[in-house]
């Protein structure tokens, strides 16, 4: 018995030994398979970071190049390329994107700058060359204007009766440039460089102190596997690719990779230095090491417990990365919401479908336009006034200072929240501006795993607050463009954008009408703009009392037009003859001529028609010797 005994212990022990050796022999192979993954990965994130540099120069080039289109196209409305107005609205554009001043290039090689100075750029720029070329991106040049530095010019043609009347600079400074693309691939370990492959040129070296020429440097003591000649070849014919080389500066090896960029013939590239490169690869790698002595001095106590701790701990990690993974997805759906709201209900999709819940949601509010409501929901999309005093009462409850809410009491949620429906559970997360104040509210509801809603949320609504604060700039920056400052009106390019579809916009009548401010010119010239401005404010003002103040715009210096679908002719006459007699309370005169139509074939001719009557209104009303010009010149 007691033989069968030790036999049979032995026998256990022997499997066991072998069982262990099998494990810790399968364990340093799979160190080793993950000690190259991680090398795989090292390589791969340097190449990401790359390819997200350039990807950032890209579009930034382009929202720049969209910018400088835009105020190529304001600048085109100014007779006088030297105006002050016109120089103090350039200046507002100043810190945009790469750009860090505008200028203006004329005919005859005159660049107008900082304010609207005029210098002669012969020999050093000419406006015939760029004109040609149209939009594009110049070459590295030095600064003349300002001495020591390097800088790109962003052209962009200025178009007026279809000839070039300018070429608008969107001037870039090269030192300045790694601060405004914001690269942190690394910490500060990794060096940046843009270069112009034709050329050589640096546009950016955040390594060296000044930016000179890549093959100025001479050639570098390449690692194993590694030639010049690849390095060359890669830049020159615009090529993605590693080369590992001896730093001169340091003496260790640096890892640089380079991506072609679609800017004119770019390349970009980061060096990193090899431990900052496989710095997760040594750090698993030691990690590994340890793991394999502990299981050796430790194996048969804690084998059991290993197998559990192994599988538990990967399971979590496999949770959190994939929480990773859509907290990501969302931030990329949420880049450019902005301007494609669609996105917005994919992000909203993608949250509920990594919290688990059956409906997610996004309220705020926008300035002039009220409150806004996206929702997913596998029942079907929300209206925005199925849970607007919901929305409000939450608000109220998170500008007392509280940062989360949540409750899977159907009492609480039916008296706080006043939800009529069936929710058997309901998070919350409050959204800011920059000033900390509440813009919005983030939700999920019917959550299945409520154990990580509240971490989700609150790890999406950094991103959902970024995306609410580019809406308001967006806002803004379109309001800019068709607002009129001085009186708050719709501009002329609004006027010429909604022009075509008032023709749609009647029922029964459609009525124009076309005005123009009697004096403005002689108050500007006796008493001075500020009181001409403040008759095109008192003008402003009663058209709004009158009329719909977005079918309003102000066309010229002293011309308005209003648009009145709908209105009868009796009732659109009481409403200027009650404005005529409140302007000349004011001793504010008009002259307004009203076209008024049951049937609108063509706008031009409806205008047309306004304007005719304007102009004999205004006869009639310099007839009387009161007004006349040519006795007040006498």
């Amino acid at each position: 018995m007691k033989r069968f005994q030790a036999i049979h212990w032995h026998r256990s022990m022997g499997i066991m030994l072998v069982l262990v050796f099998l494990m810790i022999g399968g364990s340093f192979i799979a160190a080793r398979q993950v000690d190259k993954m991680e090398e795989g990965k090292s390589f791969q994130s340097l190449q990401e970071e790359t390819q997200n540099l350039a990807d950032n120069i890209e579009e930034t080039v382009e929202r720049d190049q969209d910018q400088l289109e835009l105020i190529a196209f304001l600048i085109a409305g100014y007779d006088d390329l030297s105006s002050p107005h016109l120089w103090n609205m350039l200046e507002s554009y100043t810190s945009m994107g790469l750009i860090s001043r505008l200028e203006l290039l004329l005919p005859g090689n005159i660049l107008l700058t900082d304010g609207g100075e005029t210098v002669d750029v012969s020999g050093y720029l000419s406006f015939e060359e760029e004109m040609v070329q149209g939009i594009h991106m110049g070459r590295r040049e030095k600064d003349f204007l300002r001495e020591g530095g390097y800088i790109l010019r962003h052209y962009v043609p200025v178009y007026k009766d279809d000839a070039v009347m300018a070429m608008l600079c969107g001037v870039i400074e090269l030192s300045r440039l790694p601060q405004k693309l914001q690269a942190q691939a690394y910490g500060d370990e990794a060096a940046m460089y843009i270069i112009e492959g034709k050329t050589g040129n640096f546009i950016v070296d955040t390594w060296h102190e000044s930016p000179g020429n890549v093959w100025d440097l001479g050639e570098r003591q390449m690692a194993e596997g590694y030639t010049p000649d690849q390095l060359r070849e890669g830049l020159i014919n615009g090529t993605r690719g590693f080369v590992a080389f001896v730093s001169q500066t340091t003496g260790e090896y640096l890892y640089f990779n380079y991506q072609p960029v679609a800017v004119n013939d770019w390349r970009v590239a980061l060096s990193v230095p090899e431990d900052a490169v496989f710095a997760d690869a040594n750090r698993m790698r030691g990690i590994m090491n340890i793991f394999l002595i502990f299981e050796l001095g430790c194996f048969v106590v804690y084998f059991a417990g290993m197998i559990g701790y192994v599988v538990y701990e990967t399971g979590k990690k496999q949770r959190q990365l994939d929480m990773l993974h859509n907290i990501y997805e969302i931030e990329k759906l949420l880049f450019n919401a902005h301007e494609k709201q669609e996105n917005i209900t994919a992000a909203l999709e993608r949250l509920a479908h990594t919290s688990m819940a059956r409906e997610t949601g996004l309220w705020f509010q926008k300035p002039r336009y009220g409150d806004a409501f996206f929702s997913w929901s596998k029942n079907g999309e929300k209206k925005p006034e199925d849970h607007g005093e919901s929305m409000h009462h939450l608000m109220d409850y998170f500008q007392k200072g509280s940062t989360y809410f949540e409750s899977c009491r159907k009492d609480k949620l039916c008296s706080f929240l006043r939800w009529n429906e069936e929710v058997k559970n309901f998070a919350a997360v409050p959204l800011e501006r920059l000033d900390g104040s509440v813009c919005g509210i983030l939700y999920a509801c019917n959550i299945s795993a409520r154990h990580i809603s509240q971490a989700l949320l609150k790890s999406v609504s950094v991103s959902f607050s970024m995306l609410l604060r580019n809406i308001k700039s967006f806002d803004d920056m379109k309001e800019r463009g068709e607002r009129d400052m001085l009186s708050g009106l719709n501009n002329r390019n609004r006027y010429e954008t909604d022009l075509p579809g008032y023709i749609k916009r009647y029922h029964t009548s459609l009525a124009c009408v076309y005005m123009d401010v009697n004096g403005l010119h002689e108050l500007n010239n006796t008493c001075g703009h500020d009181a001409g401005d403040q008759m095109i404010r008192s003008v402003a003002e009663k058209l709004k009392h009158w009329f719909d103040a977005e079918a309003i715009y102000r066309i010229g210096g002293d011309e308005f037009v209003v648009f009145a679908p709908d209105v009868p002719k009796d009732e659109l006459m009481v409403r200027i003859k009650a404005m005529e007699d409140a302007l000349e309370k004011e001793d504010i005169h008009i002259s307004a001529g009203i076209a008024w139509m049951e049937h609108v074939e063509h706008m031009d001719v409806l205008i047309k028609a306004a304007e005719q009557e304007m102009y004999e209104a205004k006869r009639k009303f310099y007839e009387n010797e009161k007004y006349d010009r040519r006795r007040s010149r006498r």
